[in-house]
């Protein structure tokens, strides 16, 4: 389901294709902007939360496909999973990145492409090769005498993954590529919750990649809010997104710094969450007093509006905590396509749209959001 606003036509001539593309995080961004998206995701949760959602899907393992099967498709987005290097402090992890910027060369070099997949299968984890994928992808479209390069590259992954984006941009710069990396603070985008993310944006045929400037002041622990100015906006506070909540409220993390049960991190509710995970139905919800009186734990909606998905969005199937953790924050995405496509600046409209979403089934009715 597209969603285009009352003042905006549509972008012309953008479709995006979405690799390991989850519950729908960038997707339903491009939702809101009007630019039609499909992801390709192999987890069968996160597609029935999409296939529920109303978004584009195909279900099967990116691996599988190329850019000949979405022809239609001329720009690439993604977020391959990076767990095998992404330990902190783990010499595996370590190890496994330095095989990733050696495949990088190695897919650069046509006359040992073809070899990769071999030496792939023999790593001991299989998960190290998929973010090799988007690179696979505009690469070998490049090449096609039957397709266009991307017009543009939009990806999306933990710190920990920007050398290999670094690796990327000089590999697409010598396509032709302009290439703009870096990790953002989503709080610095309204993004109730300090979450730092690895992107890429890519552009092609002269235009000039960037990423998105803050809209919104950076957190800082112990420091009070600053107030709006003429260039920022204070951060968003959880309170502010979960108002029903009522009086205010401390989240307790479910883990402990070193492992220690006694120094579990603690966000108030007028702070921005603590990174959002897999994990988040973990933590405690307890009453901002002395008392510290146990409250209901975050409802799959509340994590998923710390997301910043819609209140509404339609979270399905099973590890319903996982998607959620493991999802673009849409309104991020919103900030970084319109950047990498060069769109308008989102304005109160488009946040209105984001807020306003529900899912509807093909016949027009109202799906049920109820879980």
């Amino acid at each position: 389901m597209t969603v285009v606003l009352p003042h905006q036509r549509p972008p012309a001539g953008f479709h995006i294709v979405d690799l390991f593309a989850g519950p729908g995080g960038l997707d339903m961004a491009a939702t809101v902007l009007g630019v039609p998206s499909t992801g390709v995701e192999w987890d069968v949760n996160a597609v029935t939360t999409r296939e529920a959602a109303g978004l584009a899907t195909v279900h099967g393992d990116v691996r599988d496909y190329g850019p000949e099967d979405f022809p239609e498709a001329n720009v690439l987005a993604g977020g391959p999973p990076c767990q095998s290097f992404t330990v902190a402090g783990s010499g595996a992890g370590r190890r496994a990145l330095d095989d990733v910027l050696k495949f990088v060369q190695r897919l650069v070099d046509r006359d040992t492409r073809a070899n990769v997949d071999a030496d792939l299968a023999e790593m001991d984890d299989k998960r190290t090769g998929l973010v090799l994928e988007p690179l696979r992808w505009a690469l070998n479209a490049v090449d096609s005498d039957d397709l266009d390069p991307y017009e543009a590259i939009v990806l999306e992954q933990v710190p920990a993954a920007l050398p290999v984006w670094e690796a990327y941009g000089v590999a697409l710069a010598a396509e032709g590529y302009s290439v703009a990396h870096g990790i953002l603070q989503t709080e610095q985008f309204g993004v109730p919750q300090t979450r730092r993310r690895a992107i890429l944006v890519a552009r092609r045929n002269g235009r000039a990649a960037a990423l998105p400037s803050p809209t919104h002041h950076r957190y800082r622990k112990g420091v009070p809010r600053p107030p709006h100015d003429l260039v920022l906006q204070s951060w968003v506070a959880m309170e502010d997104v979960l108002a029903e909540r009522g009086g205010p409220f401390q989240v307790v993390s479910n883990y402990g710094t070193g492992g220690d049960p006694k120094l579990r991190g603690r966000r108030r509710s007028c702070e921005p969450a603590a990174t959002v995970t897999g994990k988040v139905s973990r933590n405690r919800i307890v009453t901002d007093d002395a008392a510290e009186h146990d409250l209901p734990r975050l409802s799959l909606s509340e994590a998923g509006q710390l997301q910043t998905f819609p209140k509404r969005f339609p979270w399905s199937g099973g590890d319903i905590s996982q998607q959620i953790g493991n999802a673009v924050p849409p309104r991020l995405g919103i900030h970084v396509l319109s950047t990498a496509l060069g769109l308008a600046e989102p304005g109160k409209d488009t946040w209105r749209a984001l807020a306003d979403w529900s899912p509807r089934v093909r016949d027009g009715a109202e799906a049920d959001t109820s879980h």
